[in-house]
């Protein structure tokens, strides 16, 4: 064991784009803490959230980076011997750009960009040549992930079906070509060419088709298998060799983070990498739907990282070494994740504390997976949580999840109460509830407040109107059943329709959909069920 990375690259992956951009002094603290920890790169994840020549609407109202603070934040980077490196979108992944008309002709289908068409290349020219004028690094991740709607969309309608391997096989010669135009070297998600492999096209020939400045990244957030990870990376490197291991620490279930999962799988992942000779890695902190987790959250599980990196994996040093270097102590922090309650399940990336949030308190679509005493135990989390909220640097992190605890202590099993003494027709209970109501409003708009100011101080103010849209919606719909319960009890209202129906379990009875996998992750899987079903909504 020692104080040096085992790694050549060893860096993190922030995402600004899923609605949080993370501001200019975020940034710099996060280059401040992770160079620290012998980190040495750093990628921001950016879609269309920077400032792309002869583009205005790229980006528009979104908080996009100017040229001048990637400038900033790229000189900051170098004083402290990280490297800032472009991390963007070249196919698919690009939603937020195809709202405005300019745009519009060049999207095939959904977020995926037109392949083959002039206007999609002229694009990416003018994003190569704002990426080379502003970074200092020559090394750009164009993401190329996903596309799964490739080809089945405008491009089928203008050029009939085509191979879709073919299709993303040529674009990605022409966006290698424009590149190299401006010294570029590319680095992209790797699947595709595994793919390749595994559907019987032959070795040589899948090499044949990797452009010379293109290097591949294998993938792996979940994984917990040494033979998993060493298996895929022995397949990636037959592909094409020095693939690089993007792992994860998981930000993007909801509002709390999941550092106790992310610790077992960096061990078993960045060892495993040592053992097969990695010299690239990186680890991703994604914001999927909303971006409603702090990222200064995970600083356990990155610590905890580097220090396997080192090649230290005893967790009594490492706990010591963290308390020394954070001021908070390990197990403090790992608070976060919202130990012993409905949120923890070892082994898993559960998600209770979101959809369980967002759930509505007079459908309840989420009402069949409350767990007995569930409400007991967030109120025990928060207690706990409201010890640290006066820490200097991260008491605004526990501040926010005790907020969201107390939220919980009630909200939790609330829509089930209220459907029980309904169907009972117990008055008393439901005058009680009715009055519960003004209890639970105030909690969920103290939890606003906690949260509108952890957003403040991370990130750029943009996307918070998300927030706004969604966290006032909970709110208004608790005022909308106390509206109700009042005209009820009055005798003004004959029904509540709503909590006449009987509730189906949540997930179909499907065996794919359990709640303790991380499936309802997203807004719209809890809020309400009618809306167009469509993931882009």
């Amino acid at each position: 064991m020692g104080n040096k990375i085992n790694f050549r690259r060893f860096g993190t992956m922030i995402d600004c784009s899923r609605n949080a951009v993370f501001n200019i002094n975020g940034v710099k603290k996060w280059i401040d803490i992770t160079s620290s920890l012998g980190y040495n790169c750093l990628m921001l994840y950016t879609e269309d959230t920077f400032t792309v020549e002869n583009n205005p609407y790229f980006g528009y109202l979104r908080g996009k980076y100017s040229v001048e603070e990637i400038k900033e934040i790229d000189a900051y980077a170098a004083k402290k011997g990280i490297e800032l490196m472009p991390c963007i979108q070249t196919l698919a992944h690009l939603n937020a750009i195809f709202r405005w008309p300019k745009y519009s002709q060049i999207c095939d289908f959904n977020d995926i960009l037109l392949s083959g068409d002039e206007k999609t290349y002229e694009l990416i020219d003018d994003i190569f040549k704002s990426i080379s004028a502003m970074f200092t690094s020559k090394t750009v991740n164009i993401g190329m992930d996903e596309a799964h709607m490739l080809g089945l969309g405008k491009f089928l309608d203008k050029n009939g079906y085509q191979n879709r391997s073919d299709i993303l096989l040529v674009h990605l010669k022409k966006v290698s070509e424009i590149a190299e135009k401006y010294g570029l070297k590319l680095l992209m998600w790797g699947d595709m060419f595994a793919f390749l492999k595994n559907k019987g096209y032959s070795l040589d020939d899948v090499r044949s088709k990797i452009p010379h400045n293109v290097e591949l990244i294998y993938w792996d957030y979940y994984s917990n298998s040494p033979k998993t990870y060493e298996n895929n990376i022995a397949n990636f490197n037959s592909i094409k060799e020095n693939t690089w291991f993007a792992g994860g620490l998981i930000t993007w279930m909801g509002f709390v983070p999941h550092n106790d999962f992310s610790i077992k799988t960096a061990k078993v992942a960045l060892e495993s990498c040592q053992k097969m000779g990695v010299q690239d890695v990186f680890l991703t902190i994604w914001g999927d739907d909303g971006a409603e987790c702090s990222k200064f959250s995970v600083l356990p599980s990155l610590f905890y990282a580097s220090e396997i990196a080192k090649g230290n994996s005893n967790l009594r040093n490492i706990k010591k070494k963290f308390k020394e270097w954070c001021g908070i102590p390990f197990d403090s922090f790992m608070l976060t994740d919202l130990p012993e309650t409905p949120q923890d399940i070892k082994g898993r990336t559960a998600n209770s504390s979101k959809h369980m949030f967002y759930n509505d308190c007079l459908l309840g679509i989420y009402d069949t997976t409350v767990k007995e005493s569930g409400h007991d135990s967030f109120k025990k989390c928060a207690r706990r949580l409201g010890r640290l909220k006066k820490n200097k640097q991260y008491g605004y992190i526990f501040e926010t999840l005790q907020a969201l605890c107390e939220v919980l202590a009630v909200k939790y099993d609330f829509g089930v109460r209220v459907r029980t003494a309904y169907q009972s027709n117990n008055l008393n209970e439901l005058a009680a509830i009715e009055k519960e109501c003004g209890v639970l409003i105030k909690k969920t708009e103290r939890f606003y407040d906690a949260f509108e100011r952890q957003w403040m101080i991370e990130n750029k103010p943009h996307g918070f109107d998300i927030q706004d849209l969604r966290i006032g919606g909970v709110i208004m719909r608790i005022k909308h059943l106390r509206k109700k319960l009042k005209a009820y009890l009055k005798g003004e209202l004959r029904h509540i329709a709503e909590l006449e129906e009987n509730l189906l379990d949540a997930f179909g009875n499907g065996e794919d959909y359990r709640p303790d996998d991380g499936f309802c992750k997203q807004w719209k899987d809890s809020a309400t069920v009618n809306v167009i079903y469509h993931n882009t909504l």
